[in-house]
């Protein structure tokens, strides 16, 4: 049997983009399910943090954090955000950039790797976007992410526990440094089977094309004797 594609997903909670890819991500994968010969793939998300300077409470708007922090004109942002909620649309994503509440993810990004030991990165992952983009909750503090872990089925204790402690941040941390290792300079970033990159929230089509591309070229490989 073939060993499953791996791809790995570098990105941020904090990331529109990221969000936007994930789904048409997981788009093009429910299409490729339908195959004869369906390809397996296996899931991983990496942590990248795009404004790892951003304070956990920031006072301010969407709006007022990226004019600030991209020096950008406000109603350039604001042309900006409606077109990225368009795009986010086409997805099947509500985004709420007038409730959003920015802050720092950091420990969002140890949630996740907390998530992954238990078997649940993949929800968790989903749960903190959709909170974030969809719903104006906050993910910067350890109250509301031990909140959203148990919307997934994570213990509460356990969670508050490997937050509190920070025993997670240098996975995080490893994550971020292997990212500059491939060159990353933006999210979200795709490695499909460790040589093959794909940069930003590419369509779904994209997506499907290259993992049966993958999975054809794993069918030539001549079997290890």
């Amino acid at each position: 049997m073939t060993d499953a594609i791996k791809i790995d997903v570098w990105s941020d909670i904090a990331c529109p983009w990221c969000y936007i890819g994930k789904r048409n991500l997981e788009t093009g994968l429910a299409e490729i399910a339908e195959d004869a010969d369906a390809p397996q793939v296996e899931v991983t998300f990496h942590s990248y943090e795009l404004s790892p300077d951003t304070p956990v409470d920031f006072e301010g708007s969407e709006i007022d954090f990226l004019a600030h922090h991209k020096g950008m004109p406000a109603d350039q942002v604001e042309q900006m955000l409606e077109r990225v909620t368009g795009v986010a649309a086409d997805a099947g994503l509500g985004y709420r950039f007038d409730i959003l509440k920015h802050t720092n993810t950091v420990k969002a990004h140890e949630l996740l790797h907390f998530a992954k030991e238990q078997g649940m990165q993949k929800e968790m992952t989903e749960r903190l976007m959709s909170a974030y983009f969809t719903e104006g909750r906050h993910v910067g503090k350890i109250d509301d992410l031990v909140a959203l872990a148990g919307d997934v089925g994570l213990d509460a204790e356990a969670t508050r526990e490997a937050l509190e402690s920070g025993r997670y941040l240098e996975a995080v941390r490893a994550d971020q440094a292997q990212a500059q290792a491939y060159g990353i300079q933006g999210v979200p970033f795709f490695v499909i089977d460790g040589k093959y990159g794909v940069s930003g929230a590419q369509p779904a089509a994209a997506f499907a094309q290259i993992a049966r591309q993958v999975w054809a070229e794993r069918a030539e490989e001549p079997a290890a004797s």
